[in-house]
């Protein structure tokens, strides 16, 4: 296993290895992006996106929860809630009261069999009184991913479509998965 210097130098480490368990730095994701099998598509701007230790996810459609859902033992009991669009002003904002909604990103992320992901929201939105809250990426998971937005902020929000809320922070298996991620949201909101 290599070792990180102070200089933040890798000692041992060959080209294209990457530690076990280690997170991900803007380097690695940097290569694995621009890869024959890339890790992320739809991206609007790569040299804002790529952040020390992840990347930033932007926002392509926020809905509000219009029903309950439901989760069972059996998957065939799973009924996901109706959602309503909501619409931005002419410049891409939308304003938001407090609640939760439904967010899709932009981009497209495509992990490995030996890379996993976790989400996290950007800090200038827990300044804002918004949280983001995320499943994990399972490794071999690919798709326009979803996530829970709630606005705290007894003022409400305001947020422009295709502002970055979210990153992701990329973490290396010990072992690849055999099979990858097969769940229903595999492929999810492709275009």
């Amino acid at each position: 296993m290599s070792t990180v210097s102070s200089l933040g130098n890798l000692d041992n480490r060959q080209p294209g290895e990457r530690d076990l368990g280690a997170v991900l730095s803007s380097n690695e994701i940097r290569a694995l992006i621009e890869s024959n099998e890339p890790l992320f598509a739809g991206y609007s701007d790569l040299d804002a996106q790529v952040q020390a230790n992840g990347f930033d996810l932007t926002l392509a459609e926020v809905r509000r929860f219009d029903g309950a859902g439901t989760i069972a033992i059996d998957n065939a009991d799973r009924v996901l809630p109706e959602l309503e669009a909501i619409e931005p002003d002419d410049r891409g904002f939308l304003t938001l009261p407090p609640g939760g909604y439904h967010i899709t990103y932009a981009e497209t992320v495509s992990l490995p069999k030996d890379l996993m992901a976790l989400g996290r929201p950007r800090s200038s939105l827990t300044r804002s009184g918004v949280a983001i809250h995320t499943a994990v990426w399972d490794a071999g998971y690919s798709g326009r991913s979803t996530s829970l937005m709630v606005v705290y902020n007894p003022q409400g929000f305001r947020v422009q479509l295709g502002a970055r809320v979210a990153q992701l922070v990329f973490i290396q298996l010990s072992t690849p998965d055999e099979v990858g991620y097969q769940g229903v949201y595999q492929g999810e909101n492709v275009r």
